[in-house]
Protein backbone atom coordinates (compact mmCIF):
# COMPACT_ATOMS: atom_id res chain seq x y z
CA UNK A 1 0.00 0.00 0.00
CA UNK A 2 1.33 3.59 -0.71
CA UNK A 3 1.76 5.74 2.19
CA UNK A 4 0.66 9.37 1.71
CA UNK A 5 0.72 12.22 3.99
CA UNK A 6 -2.20 14.63 5.25
CA UNK A 7 -0.56 17.76 5.32
CA UNK A 8 -1.68 20.62 7.72
CA UNK A 9 -5.53 21.51 8.21
CA UNK A 10 -5.72 25.27 8.53
CA UNK A 11 -8.17 27.85 8.82
CA UNK A 12 -8.84 29.00 5.40
CA UNK A 13 -9.12 32.98 5.20
CA UNK A 14 -9.50 34.80 2.11
CA UNK A 15 -8.28 38.31 2.72
CA UNK A 16 -11.41 39.73 -0.24
CA UNK A 17 -14.31 37.42 0.53
CA UNK A 18 -15.56 35.87 3.97
CA UNK A 19 -16.71 32.66 2.77
CA UNK A 20 -17.61 29.62 5.38
CA UNK A 21 -16.79 26.55 4.47
CA UNK A 22 -14.73 22.63 4.24
CA UNK A 23 -12.72 22.17 1.54
CA UNK A 24 -10.21 19.79 0.91
CA UNK A 25 -7.57 20.34 -2.10
CA UNK A 26 -6.06 17.56 -3.88
CA UNK A 27 -2.01 18.27 -4.34
CA UNK A 28 -1.54 14.79 -5.72
CA UNK A 29 -1.10 14.34 -9.38
CA UNK A 30 -4.06 12.04 -9.19
CA UNK A 31 -7.76 11.49 -8.31
CA UNK A 32 -8.80 11.18 -4.91
CA UNK A 33 -12.19 10.11 -3.39
CA UNK A 34 -12.97 11.98 -0.47
CA UNK A 35 -15.25 11.24 2.06
CA UNK A 36 -16.49 13.08 5.60
CA UNK A 37 -18.37 12.62 9.16
CA UNK A 38 -19.52 15.25 11.17
CA UNK A 39 -22.52 15.14 14.25
CA UNK A 40 -26.00 16.38 13.16
CA UNK A 41 -29.02 16.09 14.89
CA UNK A 42 -29.86 13.02 14.09
CA UNK A 43 -26.69 11.52 14.85
CA UNK A 44 -23.07 11.00 13.39
CA UNK A 45 -23.55 11.15 9.45
CA UNK A 46 -20.86 10.13 6.47
CA UNK A 47 -21.14 11.20 3.21
CA UNK A 48 -19.04 10.92 0.32
CA UNK A 49 -17.62 10.71 -2.29
CA UNK A 50 -16.26 13.84 -3.79
CA UNK A 51 -14.02 13.22 -7.04
CA UNK A 52 -11.26 15.83 -6.50
CA UNK A 53 -9.23 15.53 -9.61
CA UNK A 54 -5.24 16.39 -9.46
CA UNK A 55 -4.31 19.89 -8.37
CA UNK A 56 -7.89 21.08 -7.66
CA UNK A 57 -10.01 21.73 -4.26
CA UNK A 58 -13.71 20.85 -3.66
CA UNK A 59 -15.61 22.27 -0.93
CA UNK A 60 -17.58 19.22 1.13
CA UNK A 61 -19.60 21.44 3.68
CA UNK A 62 -21.00 24.52 1.74
CA UNK A 63 -21.76 27.86 4.82
CA UNK A 64 -20.82 28.14 8.37
CA UNK A 65 -19.70 25.05 10.17
CA UNK A 66 -22.08 23.54 12.38
CA UNK A 67 -19.87 21.33 14.37
CA UNK A 68 -16.57 21.90 16.02
CA UNK A 69 -15.35 18.17 15.13
CA UNK A 70 -15.42 17.07 11.64
CA UNK A 71 -13.54 13.75 10.43
CA UNK A 72 -12.03 13.00 7.06
CA UNK A 73 -11.49 9.37 5.09
CA UNK A 74 -10.00 9.76 1.17
CA UNK A 75 -8.52 7.47 -1.31
CA UNK A 76 -6.12 7.82 -4.46
CA UNK A 77 -8.33 6.25 -6.95
CA UNK A 78 -5.09 6.08 -9.02
CA UNK A 79 -2.36 4.62 -6.76
CA UNK A 80 -5.21 2.99 -3.86
CA UNK A 81 -3.19 5.13 -1.23
CA UNK A 82 -5.66 6.24 1.70
CA UNK A 83 -5.65 9.40 4.00
CA UNK A 84 -6.43 7.53 7.19
CA UNK A 85 -7.46 8.27 10.80
CA UNK A 86 -8.32 6.44 14.35
CA UNK A 87 -12.29 7.27 14.10
CA UNK A 88 -14.11 4.48 12.66
CA UNK A 89 -17.20 5.04 10.52
CA UNK A 90 -19.17 3.69 7.90
CA UNK A 91 -18.77 3.96 3.90
CA UNK A 92 -20.10 2.46 1.15
CA UNK A 93 -18.77 1.95 -2.27
CA UNK A 94 -20.65 4.33 -4.29
CA UNK A 95 -22.57 7.82 -3.43
CA UNK A 96 -23.50 7.77 -0.46
CA UNK A 97 -25.03 9.45 3.22
CA UNK A 98 -24.75 7.05 5.89
CA UNK A 99 -26.78 8.36 9.45
CA UNK A 100 -24.47 6.22 12.23
CA UNK A 101 -21.31 4.47 12.89
CA UNK A 102 -22.06 1.21 14.10
CA UNK A 103 -22.60 -2.33 12.85
CA UNK A 104 -21.02 -0.88 9.51
CA UNK A 105 -20.63 -4.35 8.04
CA UNK A 106 -24.10 -6.23 9.50
CA UNK A 107 -25.98 -2.58 7.32
CA UNK A 108 -24.04 -3.80 4.40
CA UNK A 109 -21.59 -1.25 4.55
CA UNK A 110 -17.31 -0.81 4.90
CA UNK A 111 -15.85 0.79 7.59
CA UNK A 112 -12.96 3.03 7.72
CA UNK A 113 -10.80 5.15 9.45
CA UNK A 114 -11.35 8.78 9.35
CA UNK A 115 -8.67 11.45 10.77
CA UNK A 116 -10.31 14.24 13.20
CA UNK A 117 -10.24 17.57 12.43
CA UNK A 118 -10.93 20.38 15.59
CA UNK A 119 -11.68 23.31 13.17
CA UNK A 120 -12.08 25.25 16.77
CA UNK A 121 -15.60 26.86 15.97
CA UNK A 122 -13.84 28.45 12.92
CA UNK A 123 -16.08 29.76 10.18
CA UNK A 124 -14.34 27.63 7.38
CA UNK A 125 -11.31 25.07 7.31
CA UNK A 126 -9.14 23.63 4.53
CA UNK A 127 -7.65 20.25 4.52
CA UNK A 128 -4.88 19.83 2.09
CA UNK A 129 -4.18 16.20 0.51
CA UNK A 130 -0.28 15.60 -0.58
CA UNK A 131 2.02 12.35 -1.48
CA UNK A 132 5.07 13.81 -0.24
CA UNK A 133 5.26 13.11 3.91
CA UNK A 134 5.81 15.55 5.98
CA UNK A 135 4.81 18.49 3.43
CA UNK A 136 2.49 21.03 5.92
CA UNK A 137 0.70 23.48 3.71
CA UNK A 138 -1.78 26.45 5.02
CA UNK A 139 -4.31 28.92 3.41
CA UNK A 140 -4.18 32.02 5.15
Amino acid sequence: MVLFALAVAAPAFAADVARAEFRVCNGTQNLVGVAIGYRAQEGWITEGWWQVPATTCATLIEGELKSRYYYLYAEDAVRGGRWTGDVSMCVAENEFKIVGVQDCFARGYQKMGFKEYDTGRQGSWMVQLSDTPGTQESTN
